[in-house]
This record gives C-alpha cells, structure tokens and sequence, in this order.
C-alpha cells in the first residue's frame, strides 16, 4: 500500500430490457454500462477530508467512530457516499484492516454540463466508485467484482430502500449483464439481521444472479435523450401497485417481459439480430401495456417518436429504465442506419447522445 494517489473510474448504466419485471423475483434484466464515468481519488493524509467536486462540497472533515462516519456537514447529497465510506470502512475494520487518515475526492461527468440528468444510474456509480476506492488503497490483494458489487449493493439499499441493483451491476462488472435482483426486501431484511457485513457477505444471496454476455459485431446501439428527466421511484411505485389492483393484469406484464428478454438474450448469444430486434419491439410492446394498465406514461410521445423511428430505418427501440422521459435506445443493423436515425432524432427534438457501451475493465480485478 503505497502513500501515492490512485483515480478509479466507475461507468454509469443503462436498462437495455426487462425493466420493472426485474423487481420480482427471477425476472431477467439486460444493463449495459456506458463510456461515461464517476472518478473517485483516493490518497491518504495527515487528517480524513471528502471532496464532491460536482456540488461544490471541498475539504469537509469525516471521522469513522462506532461503525459510523460522521461527515462534518449535514448536506443531503452526501448519504451515499457516507453510506459507502461505512459499511466499507466497516468491513475492512472486520478484516482488521484500519486504514490511516485519508482524502477523497468525487466527480461526476454522468450529467450533463448543463446540469441535465440523463438517468445513467450517478448515485449507483459515486457508491461504487467510493467503495472500490478505499478497496482498492487499503485491501487491493484480496477484492474482486463480486465483492466490490456486493458491498456498494448494500451501502446502496440501506440508503434508497429499493432498487433492483442492476446500476451497481453495471459500474461493478462492465459490458452487457443478464442480470437478476438481490431484491431489495431481502437484502435489507439480511442487513439488519446480520452480526456482520462480513457474515451477509457469506449468506447466499439466492435471488441474485450477474453473467456477461456479448451483443452481435453488427448491432449498432444508439442511445436519445428526450430533455425530460423521469423519477423512477415514482413510475416504479404506480406500477407496482398493479400487482395488488389487478393481479392478472400484472401476471401478463411479467410473463410478456420474460418472453421479450428471453428472445433478446437468445438474439444476443446466438449473433441473431432479426431476434434481438424482435425481443426489443416485443419489449417495448409490454412496457406500453403495463404503463396503460397503471396509468402512468411510461412511454412518452418523443419516446414514442424515438421507438417509431428507429423501426423506420429498420431497427427497434424502446425506452431505457423506467421511462417516462430521459433515455431511449436503440439497436440499429448497420452504421449508415445508426446515424441515419441519430440524425432524424434531432428533427424530431430529441437529443442524440455521443454514449457507446463501455466494455473496458472493471475498477478492480
């Protein structure tokens, strides 16, 4: 452990298929993480001092006592990065390491310069890249991604109470991920029916399950903001609610996004793209139903124009995440298409984003 600085780079992420439905139990996800990072430094120092460069939050003084860090400002925006120091720092005091004194620093470039949101996942990515931090200086021979994921799940759920995990998947594991949640009930009721974090990591997280895939060379993913940020906590908790109202109605959702990743995923591993394109349209189809049975809008008109445009220059599109505005993708057969489509999505007053998927390495191991 040297007395040098070290940067980790976290990607953000985007939902590729299978939102909503990953909230159940064994109902499949694809994420993909994106070439847009969170930086995190770490170096140590004479006192303990964080930085959020992006809320313009320097030099504040921490201390970790009683397995709890106590930041010396009550500002908000900092729970998940306080949440991420703990049960880091936690965890590391059970594998008795104590790291001395140290500095860390946080910028974002998920959002926009102009401040916009574009729902790539930021509180995700600042956990992990602060976990994977502090593992990195203080304990680099012994993490690896299974660990760094799990350990940001947890500082993540204990602050937002839901989530399906899916973000910290992708800025933990990188690439394409079929992914399936931990589910948030579970992990939180495991947090607080622990003795240790190290013992929740020992447990079997049964419902969770992470595997790389890799998507067809001749697929093109183009990625459109529609200048609304969406609040997912919102449109998750109005579809939910479905489950209770009608059952059934719900039941058919679940089974018709299954069907729609399943064709996708089948599309991936099998370099079958006229699949994949299927499994996209059919997934878009089942969000569009779900959305009217809850009555929310999942699927707003420049996402609709989004879809719609991409299926006329012969791809398929649909909105990425919760919906309800920020992003949507689309998967493209060619590179004339690819931009053929980015450039009719301007026309329309939708927002091309110079994002690609991010398939370098993890920040550790």
């Amino acid at each position: 452990m040297s007395n040098s600085s070290i940067t980790i780079k976290v990607p953000g992420k985007l939902m590729v298929a299978g939102e909503f439905a990953v909230l159940e139990p064994h109902h499949q996800l694809v994420v993909m993480a994106v070439d847009r990072f969170v930086y995190t430094t770490i170096e140590q120092n004479r006192t303990n001092v964080l930085s959020l460069h992006d809320f313009q939050l320097e030099d504040m003084s921490w201390e970790f006592r009683n397995n709890e860090v106590e930041i010396a400002s009550d500002d908000k925006r900092l729970k998940f990065v306080q949440h991420a120091m703990k049960i880091t720092l936690a965890y590391l005091r059970e594998r008795s390491i104590i790291p001395g004194p140290f500095k860390l620093g946080i910028k974002s470039e998920l959002d926009d310069a102009s401040g916009a949101k574009y729902g790539l996942g930021s509180s995700a990515a600042v956990v992990t890249s602060v976990v994977s931090a502090i593992l990195k200086k203080f304990a680099s021979e012994e993490t690896d991604k299974e660990l760094l994921f799990k350990l940001a799940s947890i500082a993540h759920v204990t602050v937002q109470g839901n989530g399906s995990g899916a973000d910290i998947a992708a800025s933990s594991f990188g690439g394409f991920l079929e992914y399936t949640s931990f589910q948030a009930e579970w992990l939180l009721d495991l947090y607080h029916n622990s003795a240790s974090i190290t013992e929740m990591l020992k447990t079997d997280w049964i419902y969770y399950t992470s595997k790389a895939i890799q998507p067809p060379e001749n697929v093109y993913v183009c990625i459109g903001w529609t200048g609304k940020p969406a609040s997912t906590g919102k449109l998750v908790h109005e579809v939910l609610k479905l489950k209770d109202a009608n059952p059934e109605q719900f039941r058919q959702f679940l089974n018709a996004s299954e069907e729609a990743v399943d064709l996708f995923l089948a599309g991936m591993r099998e370099k079958d793209l006229p699949r994949l394109l299927k499994g996209v349209k059919q997934n878009r189809a089942a969000l569009k139903t779900v959305g009217k049975h809850a009555s929310v809008n999942i699927e707003t008109p420049l996402l609709s124009k989004l879809c719609d445009t991409a299926e006329q220059f012969g791809g398929a599109g649909k909105p990425s995440g919760a919906g309800g505005g920020d992003c949507g993708i689309a998967f493209m057969p060619t590179k004339e298409s690819a931009e053929a489509v980015m450039e009719a999505w301007k026309q329309e007053g939708i927002k091309p984003l110079t994002i690609k998927p991010y398939r370098g390495k993890s920040p550790l191991r």
